[in-house]
């Protein structure tokens, strides 16, 4: 039951979190894990990202034909300079990292982060890959069909998410990175003590 109770309320906290997305406002054998055999398939080719931050880089190769609305739209967002400059502004130890809200360029208003996205949304694209540790996927609020540009990186497999929200890509280098980010200081509200801002590159 209490597991039940748990598993229900992080899953409640991801919906909230992308708002605080809309409405609201470790395992260290991760890098040599491998990869399920879907996520060796889609991710074999194509664009892959960097997203580069003050502890290092985390390097993403993508599922295309899994989500291929979503990684058009990661890709687009990426190569446009969207998501630079912006940071972290989810970190919850033994769950993930989540990230890519606008709003979190502005320094004096940390009250809306989690709320701001693109100006479109995108049509849900759930697919069988789990969210096993080091998978990148979509956050949205309530409405399946919600998700802009906020992403999280899972940190600790966490299949209650499976089939609730669009798994688009993989990390395949930095999850160290992540580690140290999903470690880092934070407040009541999750948000980092200090900024962990990113710089996204997508490499051809």
């Amino acid at each position: 039951m209490q597991r039940r109770v748990t598993v229900g309320r992080i899953t409640m906290m991801l919906v909230l979190g992308v708002s605080l997305l809309w409405g609201m406002g470790i395992a260290a054998a991760a890098d040599k894990a491998p990869a399920v055999k879907a996520g060796k398939v889609e991710g074999a080719k194509g664009p892959r990202a960097i997203i580069a931050t003050r502890f290092g880089e985390i390097e993403i190769t993508f599922f295309p034909d899994k989500a291929p609305e979503h990684v058009k739209n990661f890709v687009s967002l990426a190569k446009s300079g969207f998501y630079n400059g912006t940071i972290f502004h989810r970190v919850i130890p033994g769950f993930m990292i989540q990230g890519g809200d606008p709003n979190t360029k502005d320094l004096n208003k940390p009250e809306t982060y989690g709320q701001g996205g693109p100006g479109h949304r995108l049509k849900a694209e759930f697919n069988e890959i789990p969210h096993r540790r080091g998978i990148l996927s979509m956050a949205r609020t309530s409405d399946p069909n919600s998700a802009g540009s906020q992403f999280y990186i899972v940190v600790k497999d966490s299949n209650f998410l499976d089939g609730q929200y669009t798994v688009f890509g993989e990390v395949v280098r930095g999850m160290d990175v992540a580690d140290k980010i999903v470690s880092t200081p934070r407040n009541n509200r999750d948000l980092p003590n200090e900024r962990v801002e990113m710089t996204v590159t997508v490499v051809e």
